[in-house]
């Protein structure tokens, strides 16, 4: 059934109706990927919409392959958010074990990310963290699942955060603010992004961070990614917004883990993924070393 579906979307996009050769079925959390020769198909997950908007994404992804680090947008249709896109033969869908593995993987996302900052793109989304939460949780109010006990208190220990990133403003950039390593494509000489559902102008440096937390990595591979983007040692204030980041990531996407689990996406165990990422929130914001970080921040 799922496969008839990807050859009727083939069969509705121009220049690729006539593609009968085989299908793959590729990874992806949410929605379906296929690959049909040399082009990957995206089909939306069920229940996307409520919370992607689909002609955003579209803008972002062209704008993203114009800075050179996402593959050229072949068709989208903002109204059903199918997409296709051409395929990078010869690269690796990364996963946390291959950032650990494959040499250099995290200077090279380094440069991705600072390639993709620095290119000038504009996005037409906002990504405002503490405004997604508030959308989130909208969500999440028409639903029957209940948020971790003491969820509502982080985020009001958060309001600090909020603050300390509003003394000293970073000049937004086009970000891709969902780098599930599952999203980076490595040749082993490049690293390219893929899947911007979420993206949109946002401080930079939120990247870096949710990165770090999704690869799980550890303080070399952080060290590798920072030298990487900063072209050298990072600044204490520059390296408190990553870590910052860390956290508030794993406060966001634990909601978002929440809306999967109220609409059924059989993919995970969404239930323990949210649960997770806001015992790690919690963790790492109750660490001395947040402390100095915020303060770092703080003093700018």
């Amino acid at each position: 059934m799922a496969m008839d579906e990807a050859r009727a979307a083939l069969a509705a996009i121009p220049g690729l109706a006539g593609y009968n050769g085989p299908l793959e079925r590729l990874g992806g959390l949410t929605n379906r990927v296929y690959k049909a020769g040399d082009i990957c198909l995206r089909i939306p997950g069920r229940g996307t919409e409520e919370y992607i908007n689909r002609a955003n994404e579209a803008v972002a992804a062209q704008e993203a392959a114009k800075a050179g680090v996402s593959p050229e947008v072949l068709f989208s249709d903002p109204a059903s958010g199918v997409m296709a896109t051409r395929f990078i033969a010869g690269a690796e869908t990364m996963s946390p074990e291959k950032f650990k593995t494959r040499k250099g993987s995290p200077a090279r996302a380094g440069e991705a990310f600072h390639k993709l900052h620095s290119s000038g793109a504009i996005f037409p989304f906002r990504f405002e963290l503490f405004a997604m939460i508030d959308d989130y949780l909208k969500v999440l109010s028409t639903k029957d699942v209940a948020l971790p006990p003491g969820y509502h208190d982080v985020v009001r220990e958060a309001e600090a955060v909020r603050e300390a990133l509003a003394v000293h403003p970073i000049q937004l950039a086009a970000c891709h603010c969902d780098p599930l390593c599952e999203n980076f494509l490595d040749t082993g000489e490049r690293m390219w992004i893929v899947d911007w559902e979420y993206s949109g102008m946002n401080d930079p440096l939120w990247d870096l961070g949710d990165l770090s937390v999704e690869g799980r990595f550890d303080a070399d591979q952080d060290e590798a990614l920072m030298r990487a983007y900063f072209g050298g040692e990072a600044r204490p204030a520059e390296r408190g917004r990553v870590v910052i980041h860390k956290a508030m990531c794993d406060l966001l996407w634990t909601l978002w883990g929440l809306i999967q689990l109220a609409n059924d996406n059989p993919v995970d165990d969404f239930r323990a993924y949210a649960d997770g990422r806001f015992a790690r929130c919690k963790a790492l914001m109750e660490t001395p070393e947040f402390s100095r970080h915020l303060a770092a921040v703080r003093a700018g």
